[in-house]
């Protein structure tokens, strides 16, 4: 919704504002706050304006609980002459209300484009105590428009400025904490066969759940960066956004290791969670929601990361990644976020979803999530540990076991944990992948776009 607006539909929708203000007095006899964007130009209703006015809303709406008031009616519409909310609140007297709205307009960049007028219930409209200040120079607004001191261009183009840093921060700001969560949710996942989790350590001697913890708490300002550089490089091509990457990975290691005294809890993660977020720097707001959307985009990201960092000719210096791709061929975590994290997208996803769906505990859905990924993932950690020739047997008979039972219960989970830790087995790959998949489900379920 982009359109242009005229004056005379301006000027009708100001008459229609002001007869639903006093319908809405009349009949509940309250103040009101009347709500509206302040957008320069004759674009009057956008994407971003829409987002811009949810978010003043929700700030609003939290100032007022905060203040113990509560609203008992409201009227909101969605124009193209823009979004406009009108809502009678009980709790405070109309001098307090202009405070508050005063106060969620001044304290923010964002803020300066709300229009939060408080009429009272004899129909009186409170005015500002201090001027609202202009977008380009801070005077005084009403002496600038007075003197039409800038052009509407101008006008136009600082306002954008304004909601585009806004929204771009409240994705980051969204984007870094699904992430922590996602994390501190695969952890918690209990029982979880050869792992970390509540209930033990797996085949761990090293590290606990709260090492994970520590070590997801401190990621956060990474995630937050990797959104900020996919966002910076989104008209590259994808490779550029990795190269951007790199460096801040390795720091986030640093921070990880600082966080756990040194135990390598989330490197893993570091590398494959980041491409998520960066993914999502790289898309819009509506194509979160989209799993495929996103893991094509993390793709991209990492296309050539096979060839580039797994391939070396000096055997003596082969990591154990590297070892295992020379030998089998099995290209792991990079191969994996090359090819879009197929095994999350058909298998873990889907699983933890339909549990979710069926009522099952985050442990259960968790649990047979995690089981759907180690049968369809070449995990380097258990062919590590374990040798090729194991990790293919055992993925066979969990296959075998999910034909015959697609929703393992608890039982049979505890029992292969035992298992794994008798033979030192750990997926800790597919641990990656499984908080990838709440990642995933937290987007599809919680943010609005």
């Amino acid at each position: 919704m982009t359109e242009q607006v005229s004056l005379a539909q301006m000027l009708d929708a100001r008459e229609k504002r002001a007869w639903a203000q006093r319908e809405l007095l009349s009949e509940f006899r309250l103040p009101i706050v009347s709500f509206s964007m302040n957008i320069a130009g004759p674009v009057k209703n956008s994407s971003d304006i829409r987002r811009s006015f949810q978010l003043g809303k929700r700030t609003l709406f939290a100032r007022l609980a905060e203040h113990g008031a509560h609203i008992t009616a409201q009227k909101e519409t969605d124009e193209m002459t823009g979004c406009e909310g009108l809502y009678a609140v009980e709790g405070l007297i109309p001098q307090q209300l202009k405070e508050l709205t005063c106060q969620v307009e001044d304290e923010t960049p964002l803020g300066r484009l709300f229009d939060m007028d408080v009429i009272g219930a004899d129909g009186i409209k409170l005015d500002r105590m201090t001027p609202r200040r202009c977008l380009i120079c801070d005077r005084p607004a009403k002496e600038c428009a007075r003197s039409r001191t800038h052009t509407v261009d101008a006008l136009q183009a600082a306002t954008q400025a304004i909601l585009t840093d806004a929204l771009n921060e409240e994705d980051v700001k969204d984007a870094a904490s699904l992430a922590v969560r996602a994390l501190l949710y695969e952890v918690c996942v209990t029982p979880k066969p050869g792992l970390v989790d509540r209930a033990n350590n797996g085949s761990h001697d090293d590290m606990d759940i709260y090492s994970f913890m520590a070590s997801a708490s401190a990621l956060w300002p990474y995630f937050a960066k990797c959104v900020r550089i996919g966002r910076e490089t989104m008209r590259l091509k994808g490779p550029e956004t990795l190269k951007a990457l790199r460096i801040h990975g390795i720091l986030a290691e640093e921070d990880m290791r600082c966080a756990t005294g040194g135990v390598n809890t989330h490197k893993g993660a570091i590398y494959s969670m980041g491409l998520l977020c960066a993914a999502l720097g790289r898309l819009q707001r509506e194509e979160w929601r989209s799993p495929e959307a996103i893991l094509r985009t993390v793709g991209d990201i990492a296309k050539g990361s096979v060839r580039n960092e797994l391939r070396s000719s000096a055997q003596a210096s082969l990591t154990a990644g590297q070892r295992i791709y020379a030998t089998y061929g099995i290209a792991g975590i990079r191969g994996d976020a090359e090819a879009g994290f197929p095994s999350v997208l058909h298998f873990g996803l889907p699983a933890l979803e339909s549990a979710l769906r069926q009522g099952r505990s985050p442990d259960e859905a968790g649990g047979i999530a995690l089981m759907w990924l180690i049968a369809h993932t070449d995990d380097t950690n258990m062919i590590h540990r374990g040798g090729f020739a194991a990790h293919q047997k055992n993925q066979l008979a969990i296959q075998d076991m999910l034909e015959i039972q697609p929703q393992p219960g608890q039982e049979a989970l505890n029992e292969m944990d035992r298992e794994y830790i008798r033979r030192h087995l750990s997926p800790g790959g597919c641990a990656d992948l499984l908080a990838l998949c709440w990642m995933l489900h937290f987007l599809k379920d919680e943010v609005s776009p």
